[in-house]
């Protein structure tokens, strides 16, 4: 009588012949299982993508209009238009009139557009491009968009008639900028922010 030399399920569920026996088939159908579903994610993952890559999908945006919808537009990331909306927000808790809102949301968009970043020329951080070094305040305080937005504010209100000012004058006088003429190009979007947010 001829033995196998091993006895049945020692070498891993292989028998005579190289096939598999019934005990192994619940963990072979698992891994199929484990590997339909990982290759199910992935298609998902990619269609998303894809869907996404042709919608031009993304991020959550917001567009500012004019009153009557036919005019200029301005599309902002989620966090423009937070910091957009705050600047406004800070200006006209002061009082400030929509031209000073024009003005600081003109120089925030220059500076910065409407991102509250870490990094900048020098030691220049926030909204505003504001200089720790030049008395605007600590970093920590810069970096804070309602106190950065009542500093530039409160320059700007020291500026005798910056309303009557054009914008690049009166945001030179309160940023003393290497490129005062650069806040120009940014007037009509700021006009138009600050007429949707005041």
């Amino acid at each position: 009588m001829c033995r196998p030399a091993h006895p049945p399920g020692a070498l891993g569920g292989l028998q005579y012949g190289g096939r598999v026996s019934e005990t192994a088939s619940p963990v072979r159908r698992g891994r199929l299982l484990r590997f339909a579903a990982a290759s199910l994610v992935l298609l998902a993952l990619i269609g998303y993508v894809a869907v996404q890559y042709v919608t031009g999908g993304g991020p959550p945006r917001c567009v500012v209009r004019t009153a009557e919808g036919d005019g200029p537009s301005y599309e902002l990331s989620a966090e423009m238009a937070g910091n957009a909306a705050t600047i406004s927000a800070v200006g006209t808790t002061r009082g400030m009139p929509e031209r000073a809102v024009t003005i600081a949301l003109a120089t925030a968009l220059q500076e910065s557009a409407l991102r509250n970043i870490e990094h900048g020329d020098r030691d220049s951080l926030g909204l505003f491009q504001q200089r720790p070094s030049q008395g605007w305040g600590t970093p920590e305080q810069i970096l804070d968009p309602v106190y950065a937005s009542g500093k530039f504010y409160d320059g700007l209100a020291e500026v005798p008639g910056y309303s009557r000012l054009p914008l690049t004058v009166a945001a030179q006088r309160v940023q003393r900028s290497g490129f005062p003429q650069a806040y120009a190009k940014h007037e009509p979007d700021a006009a138009l922010l600050a007429a949707a947010l005041t």
